[in-house]
């Protein structure tokens, strides 16, 4: 460090210049992560080195400020070093201001949770910048709470928004809250209803925990909001963040003897709080303890050690199912209880029986409802109404498939028709999945579909597994031991999950609009038909329903819901695989041109990572279809 004796003024605007140009061209980590260490240890005790570091960042011209002052903001060992080195910059300097409060908040959201803090945090450092720091609250809540950035924003964004709003309210004080709680009400009433309409589980889940947040910040004494959703790592660091950890700063150190002084004066504070917290606890005189005993705690219990619990008979056959299910023996919560856990084994034991009355368990198991606390309910009925299914296909799927577009049905039964549809196409395209013979080595022919799981990660999973599948391996290992082959039993029904339920979903219900508010109930749609799709492959109807879907998917391919896009590019995913080379060629090639296009930009302006990564997949997909054309002899 040089120093300019005899007391003379100088002018360091040459070295903020040269600062500016360095960060500028390039050279930001290199510079700064010399001298923002260095600026940190001599502004820590020296008010002069601090009006010099202040009027060092000033004179940096505003082209290179954006350079200079991420620069200080990602380096600075916390928000208290921060506002040493800059001072009150961005109140003096409006470009600065737009950096810290604007850019690096609201239109980048790359930037680690670090940097987030030490930027909010030095807003709340100065009474001059902490009017800046309720603005900035103010804007990312009215970020968090529109419609239109939560549709067309990546989730990443939405997170590092999220994050921002976090931090902001940790520090805010009670008179502040107390001036614009009406505001945070109405920016988590409109910002909850828009997470919540989300499709996507992870949108859903930003905006509980930031409304529960808010909700716990403006009601400080009243009931807060509570979600119930499954806690992962990113929420429990979202709500580490609204509690604010105490700034540590470094201060010079103690001689020894002062150190002991300084902790012997503390001593006696915490002996006295103690002492103060041992008397204010009521002492209870020994008789009322033993009055409020209880007197059958005296009583020797009874010994149900050999006890067996009574076993319910469950029906054996289908009719007697369906009378227990139904009529007045509907009662016997036990006997009911047996037969929704037998009903499965029953249907598969006795087909015959079940085709008798297919349609009409079908239909009560559609509109079943839990009685008991019954151990896996929902599982249990799915299962059975998988079996119905794949006993008596053809009736089974038309009434299933009709009843999706009828009145009086909630949202969460029309998607137990789909998924019903989805494990029912699967077991009749695999016929081994339910045989009990099992092949050591080997893996079983059919992909498996997680109950409860996102539809696009299993069809990710179904197409990987095609591609793997298509590709060519020299050394593939030790030999599998091959599968007995037997006839693809979905191939002569795929028609009747399939068609039904492409037909009406631009027809508007009283209680039902996918084309409207219900765009969850669309994506579960769309990747229900990606799926069938996909498991007709080698069927006769897999041209007609290629030609279907394709039609389908360019009447959808500009809606605004993430997770319905995502299922029209597994759609055209689906179609490449499965219709077979010459019939695409042959019947859509002007079609697959426009589509092809339209994958271009999705690759290049879809804001969802993942739909990008599907229409890059489906791009190279096309380019193998070309390559087959191009290597036939003509």
């Amino acid at each position: 460090v040089c120093f300019i004796p005899g007391g003379l003024d100088c002018s360091i605007s040459f070295v903020s210049h040269v600062l500016g140009k360095v960060c500028v061209h390039g050279r930001q980590k290199e510079i700064l992560g010399v001298l923002v260490p260095c600026l940190t240890d001599l502004t820590k005790s020296d008010c002069i080195w601090q009006r010099i570091c202040w009027r060092l960042v000033e004179c940096v011209p505003d082209r290179w400020m954006e350079a200079v002052v991420f620069g200080f903001v990602q380096r600075a060992p916390g928000a208290g070093v921060l506002s040493r080195l800059l001072g009150n910059l961005v109140v003096k300097n409006k470009k600065a201001q737009f950096v810290v409060t604007q850019k690096i908040l609201l239109l980048q959201y790359g930037h680690t949770t670090t940097v987030l803090q030490n930027l909010l945090g030095y807003l709340s450092l100065d009474g001059h910048r902490r009017t800046l720091l309720l603005r900035v609250l103010q804007e990312l809540l009215e970020t968090w709470s529109s419609s239109s950035a939560v549709k067309h924003s990546p989730v990443e964004q939405q997170l590092y928004i999220s994050k921002a709003i976090l931090i902001c309210l940790s520090h805010l004080k009670e008179p502040e809250i107390e001036s614009c709680r009406q505001e945070l009400l109405t920016s988590m009433m409109e910002g909850m209803k828009c997470h919540l309409d989300s499709s996507l589980p992870k949108l859903r889940r930003l905006g509980m925990v930031v409304a529960e947040s808010i909700s716990l910040k403006i009601n400080t004494e009243g009931p807060v909001l509570k979600f119930e959703y499954e806690e992962d790592d990113e929420t429990r660091e979202l709500k580490s963040l609204l509690v604010q950890t105490p700034s540590f700063y470094v201060v010079p150190s103690l001689p020894d003897d002062d150190r002991s002084e300084k902790a012997g004066a503390a001593l006696p504070l915490v002996l006295e709080s103690n002492e103060k917290s041992r008397t204010a606890a009521p002492v209870v005189p020994d008789e009322e303890l033993d009055a409020e005993l209880d007197s059958d705690d005296d009583l020797i219990p009874y010994d149900m050690s050999e006890d067996k619990e009574l076993k319910i008979k469950a029906p054996v056959y289908i009719r007697d199912c369906i009378e227990v299910l139904t009529g007045s023996r509907s009662e016997d919560t036990d006997k009911w209880e047996a037969t929704v856990k037998a009903l499965e084994s029953l249907v598969r034991k006795n087909p015959a029986a079940t085709r008798e009355v297919s349609v009409e368990l079908a239909k009560i198991l559609l509109h079943l409802e839990e009685k008991t606390c019954t151990e896996g309910f929902v599982e249990l009925r799915q299962r059975a109404q998988v079996a119905v299914l794949t006993t008596d296909p053809i009736p089974v799927a038309k009434y299933l498939t009709s009843q999706f577009y009828s009145l009086n049905y909630s949202l969460c039964q029309r998607m137990d028709i789909l998924d019903v549809l989805v494990l029912a196409a699967q077991e009749l395209s695999c016929p081994k999945f339910h045989t009990k013979t099992k092949h050591s080595g080997a893996q079983k022919p059919c992909i498996q579909l997680l109950l409860g799981s996102d539809s696009s990660k299993d069809w990710r999973r179904i197409v990987d597994e095609r591609i793997k599948s298509k590709t060519r391996r020299f050394d593939m290992g030790q030999s599998r031991v091959e599968l007995a082959s037997r006839p693809n039993e979905f191939s002569s029904v795929a028609g009747y999950f399939f068609f039904p339920l492409i037909q009406h979903f631009d027809r508007p219900l009283t209680t039902f609009d996918l084309l409207g508010e219900d765009h969850f109930v669309l994506g579960r749609l769309v990747h229900t038909l990606a799926i069938l799709m996909y498991l007709a492959v080698n069927t006769a109807a897999v041209t007609a329903m290629g030609k279907a879907l394709l039609e389908f998917v360019w009447a959808l391919r500009f809606h605004t819901d993430s997770y319905v896009r995502q299922g029209l590019l597994s759609c055209i995913s689906s179609l490449l695989l499965s219709v077979p080379t010459e019939q695409i060629l042959a019947d859509m090639t002007e079609e697959l041109l426009e589509t092809q296009s339209w994958l271009g930009d999705v690759m290049e302006k879809d804001p969802d990572g993942d739909c990008r990564r599907l229409a890059l997949q489906n791009l190279l997909l096309m380019e193998n279809l070309k390559k087959k054309l191009e290597a036939v002899p003509s």
